[in-house]
């Protein structure tokens, strides 16, 4: 390949890249504005038009459009729009796809200018997508986990407000002043729903759904039993922040106990990916028989048996608590 060749490519992906920015950051800016509005006092200004509705060029929002329609007929449940939101991400699931298919093109084309190669370049743009699921699950669990080892004090707080006599209400409303995200976030939206005239508990049973958090579903549930058959609410809540936190501290021995096999399963997963690339790079000659007739065979055979184990070793160090 020469060298206006790969300047072309690298030019086109640069493109591609810039136009997944340019949708992230306008459905960020897009959100910001929203939060900033929503938080005003009523009737404190007016509020223009122009920060929250939609003025991208006729050609991205077309493509958008056109992503939309295809997540919906393949996505009828709409679990794709659900990661996102569980993951906390400010964009819809036809601009997810949109990014992805930019960033698969341009990794795509900057594989293949830099390998010389397209197999390469194929594998890479096939990669993308994978990395970007992988990318929302690794999200959704960082913040599950925040949200899991944040909730037992979180608990204390609203029992310890509602000794000193606080509604729960106004508990909970404490508890977000004080407590940093992703809880105090996920709380804000209870306290959110609620004054538009929600029930708290069936707020918090929304959350819990929404953040699919075992120990959340057990706390909407024991709310409700309390609120049917009566008791101290305090002494309840102050019972299953000190189960919670027994639960956390297994939580992170076990995470401490299979920590060398998480980092296993990368290493194995990366090192032969990384061994091709600068092979690849510095004698591109030594590779060519893999690249056609049974070199492809062997390499996909490769692949998938570097995947394989992968999958082995992680769902080996997975133990759920």
């Amino acid at each position: 390949m020469t060298g206006t060749e790969v300047l072309a490519a690298v030019l086109v992906g640069l493109g591609f890249a810039l136009l997944g920015v340019g949708v992230l950051s306008r459905s960020r800016s897009r959100t910001e504005s929203l939060a900033d509005i929503l938080d005003l006092p009523y009737g404190e200004r007016d509020v223009a038009v122009e920060p929250v509705s939609e003025t991208r060029s006729p050609l991205v929002t077309d493509t958008i459009h056109l992503a939309s329609r295809m997540v919906d007929q393949f996505d009828a449940r709409g679990s794709m729009q659900t990661q996102l939101e569980r993951a906390r991400l400010p964009i819809r699931a036809g601009e997810f796809v949109v990014v992805t298919v930019c960033s698969a093109l341009t990794v795509g084309l900057l594989m293949a200018a830099v390998t010389e190669t397209w197999v390469l370049g194929l594998a890479g743009a096939v990669a993308v997508p994978f990395l970007a699921k992988a990318y929302v699950s690794r999200r959704i669990d960082r913040r599950r986990k925040a949200f899991e080892a944040q909730l037992p004090e979180a608990l204390s707080v609203i029992a310890s407000s509602l000794s000193a006599g606080h509604t729960f209400l106004r508990s909970v409303q404490m508890m977000c002043e004080e407590s940093p995200p992703p809880l105090s976030e996920e709380f804000h939206r209870v306290v959110a729903e609620t004054r538009l005239g929600g029930s708290v508990v069936d707020a918090l049973d929304r959350m819990a759904q929404r953040l699919a958090i075992k120990d959340l579903v057990w706390v909407v549930q024991a709310i409700r039993i309390q609120q049917q058959v009566g008791g101290k609410l305090a002494d309840l809540l102050h019972t299953l922040a000190d189960f919670m936190r027994a639960r956390e501290d297994i939580r992170r021995e076990v995470d401490v106990l299979t920590a060398e096999g998480r980092i296993s399963s990368y290493v194995l997963g990366a090192l032969p990916v990384f061994i091709l690339l600068a092979v690849q790079v510095t004698n591109p000659d030594y590779l060519q028989p893999f690249y056609q007739g049974w070199g492809l065979f062997v390499l996909g055979m490769t692949a998938a048996s570097i995947l394989t184990g992968f999958f082995i070793i992680r769902r080996m160090v997975r133990i759920e608590i």
